[in-house]
């Protein structure tokens, strides 16, 4: 059997890994969940219904004309509850176990994880992927499957496949294939960019890699 990908999401405060805390973890629906990064809102909530686009945009980040903004809350966007499963260690904390990819058997190379425009895995353009310029993404990523991140991490700029811009998740820089089933951590934030001139609901689509 080919080894197939799970992947979960801490939703509680604990930060513990699956193994030994697997009620934190709701498994996303990989067709039709989605991870929403907010300022939060009184309808933009934990355990609130999943809200609409103009409720969205409303509970969006403040762009800082001097000084970049962490976007501060994180939601996953659980289709088959209708409602929304606050990330609560997710973003610049000094957080361990908050996305879990959990792979069920041996890779023959190393696991990496892209950010791109859609699910061609073609293009970089969106705003926040740097519309064109990777290195000017907001989004960053840090893997944390063997520690934790540290306060105010830096991460990787997750754009696209080019060196330096996505996150090889078993920490081997591409030269540590799984030889058994294991679950693979993250962090994640987005960091707006000072003065930056757009805002808006880009949707990048998330792409997990391996043979």
């Amino acid at each position: 059997m080919p080894t197939a990908l799970k992947v979960y999401v801490n939703v509680s405060t604990n930060d513990l890994p699956r193994a030994s805390s697997p009620g934190d973890y709701v498994e996303m629906d990989l067709n039709v969940d989605k991870i929403i990064f907010s300022n939060g809102s009184a309808i933009v909530a934990d355990g609130l219904p999943i809200p609409s686009e103009t409720n969205l945009t409303y509970a969006g980040a403040i762009i800082s004309e001097t000084v970049p903004v962490n976007v501060p809350k994180y939601f996953l966007a659980d289709a088959s509850a209708g409602i929304l499963r606050e990330i609560h260690n997710a973003g610049n904390q000094n957080k361990r176990y908050v996305v879990c990819f959990a792979f069920d058997g041996l890779t023959s190379a190393e696991p990496r994880l892209e950010l791109w425009d859609d699910s061609s895995l073609t293009t970089v353009l969106l705003y926040s992927l740097g519309a064109g310029y990777p290195e000017y993404s907001w989004w960053k990523g840090v893997v944390t499957t063997d520690a934790a991140p540290g306060t105010d991490w830096l991460g990787t700029t997750l754009a696209g496949d080019a060196t330096n811009r996505f996150l090889w998740l078993n920490n081997g820089a591409g030269a540590i294939p799984l030889t058994v089933a294991k679950d693979l951590y993250v962090n994640l934030k987005i960091v707006i960019p000072a003065g930056a001139g757009q805002a808006g609901a880009d949707l990048p689509a998330f792409a997990v890699k391996w043979l």
